[in-house]
């Protein structure tokens, strides 16, 4: 690709980034914008730097928890200006004065709640009562309520000026159903050609799926989030709740794939036969999946169900597994296991996605 060829792409790419971040930035500026009037024009604090700090950080410019962030940034805050103003007050300031202040705070901050933003905000307003301000002036109560301040206005934006509660989910599904499929491919590949090495790639991609089903759950709890703070998301909860069984089922279905894909590689090296029909299975159930992830967000996620089931109908090698060698076996079963995973993800219950299966064997 040429040089401007390059730029095009990387200009086109940040749009993209840009474009999907924009609400997130608005809100934080609107937060902290009015976190600030609040706190020095209506509460009447001459300096209030930390309620804007507070608002952004209670809402940040990713996914999740604002409730909970908010409520460490009040703990973190009063924990470390209640440890620094004692002590400071008491030993005065130095090199282990401080050292002492800051192991403290952290200290009870721990012992109080283990998350992570507590700690850390009990840790730097203590070293800022013990650095920074005169012993008995730290303004500690005004610091506290300028958190406050800055949380309540963190949600009262997320309330007024909500994201939308299904965009990051419908975005994570189709990445974690996108990298589900590959993997399927790679395993089909690697029985097709019985290559070991592709064997091997398969199976540590398929180990190093966990983030992306991870950060598909975070996206669900933030959606529920949205949706509880903003009464007019409410419309989307059912579709919240059907994306949140989605992920559920992805989850299920990324492990089954992690056992298959080990068994292959398993069955490759110890030069165990593994059928072209085995492979065209794992091969059909990738398009499935290919099916399912086109339909995410975009029209009825039962238009895979009979992709699936044609699987069923047209694999014999699913249905006759005590004909198999060990490896085989247990890719069989493994590849029932991911037929339930996506006929519930395609709106089944597990009862009527196992009597459609069965139906078909």
């Amino acid at each position: 690709m040429s040089f401007a060829g390059r730029v095009r792409t990387r200009l086109d790419l940040g749009a993209r980034r840009l474009r999907a971040a924009a609400l997130p930035i608005v809100q934080c500026a609107l937060a902290a914008g009015l976190a600030w009037w609040v706190a020095h024009d209506l509460v009447g604090h001459p300096q209030p730097f930390f309620a804007p700090v507070a608002a952004v950080l209670s809402l940040g410019a990713s996914l999740g928890q604002r409730v909970r962030r908010a409520a460490e940034l009040v703990v973190g805050v009063s924990v470390g200006v209640a440890v620094g103003d004692a002590l400071v007050s008491a030993i005065g300031t130095g090199v282990w004065q401080i050292g002492l202040v800051v192991a403290l705070a952290m200290a009870v901050a721990v012992f109080t709640d283990s998350g992570t933003l507590i700690v850390a905000q009990a840790a730097s307003n203590a070293v800022l009562v013990a650095t920074l301000l005169p012993p008995g002036q730290s303004g500690g109560i005004d610091r506290w309520v300028d958190a406050l301040i800055g949380g309540a206005v963190g949600i009262l934006i997320v309330v007024v000026l909500p994201s939308h509660p299904l965009g990051p989910v419908v975005r994570q599904s189709r990445k974690a159903l996108d990298e589900l499929s590959a993997v399927l491919f790679g395993v089909a590949g690697a029985l097709r050609d019985r290559d070991e090495q592709a064997a091997v790639a398969a199976l540590e991609r398929a180990r190093a799926s966990q983030p992306l089903v991870d950060e598909l759950r975070a996206a669900v709890q933030s959606g529920r989030e949205v949706i509880s703070l903003a009464p007019l998301r409410r419309p989307h909860r059912a579709e919240l709740a059907r994306f949140a069984e989605l992920a559920a089922r992805t989850d299920y279905a990324f492990r089954n794939t992690r056992v298959l894909a080990r068994r292959a590689l398993t069955a490759l090296q110890d030069e165990e036969p593994t059928g072209e029909r085995l492979a065209d299975a794992v091969d059909h159930l990738g398009r499935a999946v290919r099916t399912l992830t086109a339909q995410v967000g975009s029209g009825d996620r039962a238009d895979a169900r009979p992709q699936i089931l044609d699987l069923v109908r047209d694999a014999p090698v699913l249905g006759e597994p005590t004909a198999l060698a060990m490896s085989e076996q247990v890719m069989v079963a493994q590849l029932r296991s991911l037929a339930i995973d996506l006929l519930q993800a395609t709106g089944l219950t597990r009862a009527e996605a196992r009597d459609a299966l069965h139906a078909e064997l």
